[in-house]
């Protein structure tokens, strides 16, 4: 079937091929008035089109980020497409609680000033200098940024359902410890934790096997059209109302209108789906989230559109944790997902499920992950990035 893109990304792929190839010399910088002359011809510096982009259209809609990127042959990292321009954005940010809680003005939040309990205040010290600073509020590393424990941890989340259990570090243990001496050493724990080196070159003919290949242009193409990677829609921004909808339950009972939540505590929104990979990991921290704060904040689970099925950008992990489906295609099938997502991740908030053609997900730029914190009067308190790089619950 031939994809058709919508008017507005047919007409900027045009002009999008006109951008040249991966890299666009910036504007030379200016010459000094009495530079000497020279006959060697020094290149202009390197830009990428996105920064092009930026600097003439510095308010172009993050769909445009994404389409440029995956145009030029992006593999979507961290620091690409609409990732660059999809931050969190919080009304309670460092600058907001410093003026509520630093009554001394010396840039540090003591225990004395805080007013909360001790568990709340350990977990707003993250760096544990027993004072709460500007440093804790740094969420800068992406959500999926390497780090010893992130690799401990999808190693043992055998069944990839974002909880580690004793079972499954058990079996940590007994694969790492190979020689079976019944303690890990320094150098097993590394072996353990540190992926394989490349395979040595073939003897035969001095090449080494070829990187694995990423999704092409045209398999990210279609999910940015199919909304799959990402909602083509920013979402609502704090300080907007939270748009209001409608959704039924997962459990086909009843059905949630978020209106009627407002008001009496905080909303937390959550965005979510069962084949992207990343937000399956933090289904813990989420569940830990909704446990800690339930009787503080309203919970609610939307369950949006696939990011990886298997007829579009399919991930082999998720092949690894059984994870393997199309796109539904009905509304009943995405509740059919939905419960089997419910059932392995343990969810226990309510969790409804969006719509077939993705009202709510699109409109709250759901895909694949996100989520809101929406205040007493329905107004967006939080939003953190867009997922998978910018889901992190922590914030």
């Amino acid at each position: 079937m031939t994809m058709v893109l919508p008017p507005r990304l047919m007409t900027l792929s045009v002009g999008l091929a006109l951008l040249g190839g991966p890299a666009i010399a910036a504007d030379p910088p200016a010459r000094p008035a009495q530079a000497p002359t020279s006959s060697a011809s020094v290149p202009a510096p390197k830009m990428r089109p996105l920064d092009v982009v930026e600097k003439v259209w510095p308010d172009h809609p993050e769909w445009f980020a994404m389409l440029v990127d995956i145009l030029q042959g992006s593999q979507l990292g961290a620091t690409d497409g609409w990732f660059r321009k999809a931050k969190m954005q919080s009304r309670l940010d460092w600058k907001a609680t410093a003026n509520r809680y630093d009554k001394d003005d010396d840039g540090r939040i003591a225990r004395g000033e805080f007013p909360g309990d001790d568990a709340d205040f350990a977990r707003l010290d993250r760096d544990r200098d027993k004072a709460i600073t500007s440093n804790d509020f740094d969420f800068s590393p992406s959500a999926l940024a390497s780090s010893p424990g992130l690799s401990m941890f999808y190693r043992a989340d055998a069944d990839g359902d974002g909880r580690l259990t004793k079972p499954e570090m058990d079996a940590f243990f007994a694969r790492a410890d190979t020689d079976g001496r019944g303690f890990l050493s320094m150098d097993d724990t590394r072996a353990a934790l540190n992926p394989p080196l490349p395979p040595p070159p073939a003897a035969s003919t001095g090449k080494t096997e070829p990187p694995r290949r990423g999704p092409s242009r045209s398999t990210l193409l279609k999910g940015l059209y199919r909304q799959e990677i990402g909602s083509l829609q920013a979402g609502p921004r704090v300080g907007e109302t939270a748009p209001d909808f409608t959704l039924k339950a997962v459990d086909g009972k009843q059905e949630i209108t978020l209106s009627k939540l407002v008001g009496p505590k905080p909303v937390v929104l959550v965005f979510g789906n069962f084949t992207c990979g990343p937000w399956s990991s933090q289904a813990g921290n989420v569940e830990k989230l909704y446990q800690r704060y339930k009787d503080r904040a309203t919970f609610v689970m939307v369950y949006v559109r696939e990011a990886h099925p298997t007829d579009g950008w399919e991930m082999e992990s998720n092949q690894r944790v059984g994870v393997s489906l199309r796109q539904p295609q009905t509304y009943d099938e995405r509740v059919g997902v939905a419960r089997t997502c419910s059932m392995k991740l343990k969810f226990g908030m309510p969790m409804l499920v969006d719509t077939i053609d993705d009202t709510v997900g699109a409109r709250y730029s759901g895909m694949p992950s996100r989520l809101y914190l929406i205040d007493g009067q329905g107004k967006v308190a939080f939003q953190n990035g867009r997922g998978p790089f910018g889901f992190k619950p922590t914030e």
